[in-house]
């Protein structure tokens, strides 16, 4: 089983990025997922969650109104468009999935999630 995240790289402030988290090894299409970043000398932090079904999301503060949490179940893929980044957006980013199947709550906390995806760097200049 194996979560791949991608897009990342070098934007400036005001950019926009897509990241993009693909499954494989089995479907996740019933399953949470969620994005979360960890910047330098800081803790993994809470981004974004989408339910299995797509029908429910959330946001943490700091990314509310600039990025958007989404999934293609066909594809087993989840994705995380971030549009205005600002520098403080910079950090690695790393996707991750749920193990209960149709759980109706979006989850936002790091032990809630079992599969962790490799990272991939997001950079915002100034």
């Amino acid at each position: 089983v194996q979560l791949q995240a991608s897009g990342g790289g070098l934007v400036q402030a005001g950019g926009s990025l897509r990241l993009s988290c693909q499954a494989s090894g089995r479907t996740f299409s019933n399953n949470g997922m969620a994005w979360f970043r960890q910047a330098p000398g800081k803790e993994r932090e809470f981004v974004a969650a989408i339910t299995w079904s797509g029908g429910k999301t959330a946001y943490a503060d700091s990314v509310k109104g600039r990025f958007t949490i989404s999934r293609d179940n066909a594809k087993n893929t989840e994705y995380l468009q971030m549009n205005s980044l600002k520098p403080e957006d910079t950090a690695v980013y790393y996707c991750a999935a749920d193990i209960q199947y149709h759980r109706p709550l979006v989850l936002t906390g790091l032990s809630a999630y079992d599969y962790w995806g490799q990272e991939t760097q997001v950079t915002v200049s100034s």
